[in-house]
């Protein structure tokens, strides 16, 4: 299959580098490798880009069949209004639902929290040949969990590590790990809660706690760099993109998991069958 790549590698542009991670460095209106033509470009890009990625999908599901244990996973993570469920709107409309698991996570129910903080998130891991995209994720266990005090300081420190692990387990059965963080700017999501209460078709996307929380912003900014720094790995890297452009946005993910859908080059599997006998008996009928 072909590869129409429009982007300059943007795994690499986009990939943070390893050691501090500074927030207030990386600039939220940012737009690195965009496609030429600003907005209209780059939502004509993502229109095709989409259209491969529809084709890698088949493949990957297609190769499952023959026992192939791979598949991906995306996860979205940034704070409130960066677009994690626009995104996943945008990115895999195209996609076939049989072949995608989409799970947002809420605060933990009583039943999750009886157990380990990756027990629900085990449970939503996409099986062969599938794709999968966690809105939110077990990131939440280092960062609200961290900011709003839920557990004492000694627990979310310990769990950096566990989710090292985890992840490293997940590629060493076969997922690749797609992390994104979507970098929003305080000004930028003042508009877009406003926007919410404006439009009273949006008011159930608005809670009390929005305000809240940003309020917290400077501590959650700080709890989202310790989790870039500490778990960026080889294995698992983190991808920083600019999520006050929305067009950018969309596009930005879109072309990074077609990218990663590239370098794990599926196959369609050969047939286990006599494919001429069976045109044959086929035709006799």
């Amino acid at each position: 299959m072909a590869t129409h790549t429009a982007a300059p590698d943007l795994r690499s542009l986009l990939r943070l580098p390893p050691g501090p991670v500074d927030l207030a460095g990386y600039g939220t209106r940012r737009t690195p490798g965009a496609p030429a033509g600003g907005k209209a470009g780059a939502r004509a890009e993502t229109e095709r880009v989409r259209a491969l990625l529809a084709r890698w999908q088949e493949r990957l599901f297609a190769q499952s069949t023959a026992g192939d244990p791979r598949c991906l996973l995306l996860v979205l993570q940034g704070m409130d209004t960066s677009g994690k469920g626009g995104t996943v709107k945008h990115v895999a409309s195209g996609l076939n639902p049989a072949g995608v698991r989409v799970t947002a996570f809420k605060a933990p129910t009583p039943e999750e929290r009886r157990h380990s903080f990756l027990w629900r998130i085990r449970r939503a891991v996409p099986g062969p040949g599938e794709i999968g995209v966690f809105d939110r994720s077990h990131y939440e266990d280092v960062l609200a969990a961290r900011v709003r005090g839920l557990v004492p300081r000694a627990t979310w420190a310990r769990r950096y590590g566990v989710i090292n692990r985890f992840e490293q387990s997940l590629a060493d059965d076969g997922v690749t790990v797609v992390k994104v963080f979507l970098h929003i700017g305080p000004g930028e999501q003042r508009s877009r809660l406003l926007a919410r209460l404006d439009n009273p078709a949006k008011h159930w996307k608005f809670t009390a706690g929005d305000i809240a929380d940003r309020a917290l912003w400077p501590a959650y900014q700080e709890a989202y760099e310790a989790a870039l720094e500490r778990c960026g790995t080889a294995t698992a890297p983190w991808y920083l993109v600019p999520a006050d452009r929305k067009w950018y946005r969309n596009w930005a993910v879109a072309q990074l998991l077609l990218e990663h859908l590239e370098l794990m080059d599926p196959h369609f599997p050969p047939a286990d069958f006599d494919v001429e006998a069976a045109r044959t008996a086929l035709l006799a009928t």
